[in-house]
């Protein structure tokens, strides 16, 4: 098998779901795909991180182009060029890229990326991820949704690829500019618009980016910061029902909110990750 066959069933794979099988299957289908893709010699180096993967207990899933590894939080697949990272689970799934970008995978979002990424800063994404770009000029970041590409410096934003010819992206910091296959027209995205591409067509227009507090009791700005972060507050007693009348970024960062709520209050936050739970004391 050579280099072009092992990267067409690479491209295969991705396109393709992926399926549990028996464990006497994978075995099989793995020795297959050892013998044509590997010299005799490298059989035995390539087994030796096969089957300690196993014992580490870790669900092993053996396809004919590499090998996933998955836990109950962190689905990765690994091939001999990409790192594939899933979100299965029913809440959102936080990923620190190897650059610092910081990515929320939504229920059933997939991305993949290279082996040098933070030299070239491609994502192929498939459905819903919020990304907080990593700056760096000389290295622009793009994700390729469907037939769409966003390219961006440093940002904020948030792709949706709903199927092959409807995709969003929604802009809340910085500026992207988009560009969609087949097409030689690009668009520049400043914070508040949204791109929509649907059947062909493109249209750009305005959305609500901020969360509007107007004279609202404390404890329930803090059950509305739960549910967007999914971090439990707990403020003293007899603060319960002291106004509030703030205007937050739906994307602002958790540290930020909490920042800005401690001094109006003149309190000091204290943050639990374990937990996920935030005192104001």
């Amino acid at each position: 098998m050579d280099q072009k066959d092992i990267e067409k069933k690479i491209q295969e794979a991705w396109n393709d779901q992926a399926t549990e099988q028996p464990l006497k299957q994978k075995e099989a289908l793995w020795q297959e795909f050892a013998s044509e893709a590997f010299p005799k010699e490298d059989k035995k180096r390539s087994a030796s991180w096969l089957y300690p993967a196993v014992a580490a207990s870790f669900m092993l899933s053996v396809s004919v182009i590499g090998y996933r590894y998955l836990t109950n939080n962190n689905p990765t697949v690994t091939t001999m060029a990409y790192t594939i990272i899933e979100n299965p689970s029913a809440g959102i799934k936080v990923v620190t890229l190897p650059d610092s970008t910081v990515v929320e995978l939504e229920p059933d979002a997939t991305l993949r990326y290279g082996a040098h990424f933070t030299t070239n800063r491609n994502i192929q994404l498939n459905g819903t991820a919020f990304f907080r770009v990593k700056k760096d000029k000389k290295h622009p970041f793009r994700v390729l949704c469907k037939e769409t590409t966003t390219t961006v410096l440093g940002t904020c934003f948030t792709v949706t690829g709903c199927s092959e010819k409807n995709v969003q992206v929604h802009l809340y910091e910085g500026r992207v500019q988009m560009n969609v296959n087949g097409n030689n027209s690009n668009w520049i995205l400043s914070p508040g618009e949204q791109f929509v591409y649907k059947n062909g067509n493109v249209e750009v227009d305005a959305f609500n980016r901020f969360t509007d507090f107007n004279n609202i009791p404390l404890q329930e700005v803090c059950a509305s910061i739960k549910q967007a972060y999914g971090y439990s507050i707990e403020i003293p007693k007899g603060y319960e029902n002291k106004k509030v009348t703030l205007r937050l970024n739906k994307k602002e960062e958790l540290k930020n909110v909490v920042d800005i709520l401690a001094q109006m209050y003149e309190l000091k936050p204290i943050i639990d990750e374990k937990l996920k739970k935030i005192t104001l004391q």
